[in-house]
């Protein structure tokens, strides 16, 4: 019910939002408006999706934007460098997230480092092998025929015009539902992020249970940096994917996930990723200055924690 409210405060705050913003500016409403937004509401919520799953754990990943660097250099490299089959370069891609993220999760659970270290060194480490691998040159697919239908699918709609990176986030977000509430291993996950000391006692495996959040957040962010690869069209080493951890950590804690761990939901971290796309937007077409967007979103990031903080001590 708690979880609930978080969910219906949201969803009312977007409305106001784009009620606000349509006041101001009609075009926010304009279809070619609404589809990008869409689009980009699908990649960030897909790279969120598994960010969540770390942040029930009671941990953290900053170690993201980087990996979404390193994987679109990689993908750049296997289809222009090395014309390798689009199947193959696709799962490389998805795979090596995989493993960055089990690798996370093994120095997290079973090394007992912090995952802020460890996710942090690893900003730094995965930042520094997308610019050795490139020799710090841009990346990127040019115009070749043959990868059309791939960056259609970051790009281009469905017949209905509706973005295929949504429609890619609306069916991984049913499989994570099922995944985290309806599952023992979703169960398990919340126990392990409440009280990771109690659910070992009551029989939990909660270092696999937990490794296994890093590794869906590495799937994830191999899926999402396919797409932020072809939606750029362009991956430059040093800046690709910067701060797009922030995104993540931001969607994930305004949905109702908390930083301490134990509490989270899918349909709220939709419902922050839509929120945080549309004050993206709303700096945009409201003509803010770019340069306060990401104080906007220290702001909403801190606001996120200050409700939680406080809802938990009302309950």
């Amino acid at each position: 019910m708690k979880q609930r409210g978080k969910e219906l405060g949201i969803f009312i705050i977007i409305v106001v939002l784009l009620a606000f913003s349509y006041w101001k500016n009609p075009t926010v409403l304009s279809s070619d408006n609404l589809i990008n937004t869409s689009r980009l509401i699908g990649i960030y919520g897909i790279m969120s999706l598994g960010m969540a799953f770390v942040i029930i754990t009671g941990g953290i990943d900053l170690s993201v934007g980087s990996v979404i660097a390193l994987l679109g250099v990689i993908l750049s490299i296997l289809l222009v460098d090395k014309n390798a089959p689009p199947s193959i370069a696709l799962g490389v891609t998805v795979l090596v997230g995989a493993l960055l993220g089990w690798l996370n999760g093994f120095l997290v659970t079973r090394i007992k480092l912090q995952p802020f270290v460890v996710t942090l060194c690893g900003l730094l480490l995965f930042r520094g092998l997308a610019r050795f691998i490139s020799n710090d040159e841009t990346k990127g697919f040019g115009d070749s025929p043959s990868l059309t239908w791939l960056k259609t699918l970051a790009t281009g709609n469905t017949v209905f015009s509706i973005p295929w990176p949504l429609v890619f986030m609306l069916i991984l977000s049913v499989v994570f539902f099922f995944l985290l509430h309806k599952s023992t291993y979703g169960r398990y996950l919340f126990a392990s992020g409440y009280n990771e000391e109690s659910a070992r006692y009551a029989g939990i495996n909660s270092r696999n249970i937990i490794s296994w959040a890093y590794v869906i957040c590495g799937i994830t962010t191999g899926i999402a940096a396919i797409l932020f690869a072809f939606y750029t069209n362009s991956i430059s080493p040093s800046m690709h994917g910067n701060f797009y951890e922030l995104y993540a950590i931001a969607a994930a804690v305004l949905g109702g996930c908390s930083l301490r761990g134990g509490e989270g939901s899918i349909v709220g971290v939709i419902l922050g990723t839509t929120l945080l796309l549309v004050i993206r937007n709303l700096v945009t077409m409201l003509h803010i200055p770019s340069s306060l967007e990401f104080a906007v979103m220290g702001i909403v990031i801190f606001v996120g924690v200050l409700a939680d903080t406080l809802f938990r001590k009302k309950a």
